[in-house]
């Protein structure tokens, strides 16, 4: 690229504040991202709750990891210079389970549907 591309890219994208985190930002992401990854690591290690709470847990300590990465790493968030990018991730967010869960869905009810539960296979392929 010559220096006039250059000095008018750096023109075209003036107007949009760059956001950047500081070294002091990344470093508490990354503690907070330890924190909760030892966190889940140790609810399946203690044991100590039911199966059920301890999925629970782990999901929970998942979503509040993923919003912390995209809070600290990605700087995802509702500045004026990022609303548009957490427009564009939150309309795709939905539409990724939109889809997943209508896709869920439909293999629930097919599975129920497509054969009584009391008929076997054998009588199934029987021709009488």
């Amino acid at each position: 690229m010559s220096t006039s591309q250059l000095h008018a890219a750096h023109v075209l994208h003036a107007d949009t504040p760059a956001v950047h985190g500081s070294l002091r930002s990344y470093i508490f992401g990354l503690i907070l991202s330890i924190a909760m990854t030892a966190a889940a690591f140790g609810v399946v290690m203690y044991g100590g709750l039911s199966s059920a709470a301890t999925m629970a847990a782990i999901v929970g300590l998942c979503v509040a990891q993923l919003l912390v990465q995209l809070a600290f790493f990605l700087h995802l968030g509702f500045k004026p210079g990022q609303r548009s990018n957490a427009g564009i991730f939150i309309c795709t967010a939905l539409l990724i389970v939109i889809v997943v869960g209508g896709s869920l869905w439909v293999m629930h009810n097919a599975n129920l549907n497509m054969m009584p539960t009391n008929m076997s296979v054998e009588r199934a392929r029987a021709k009488d």
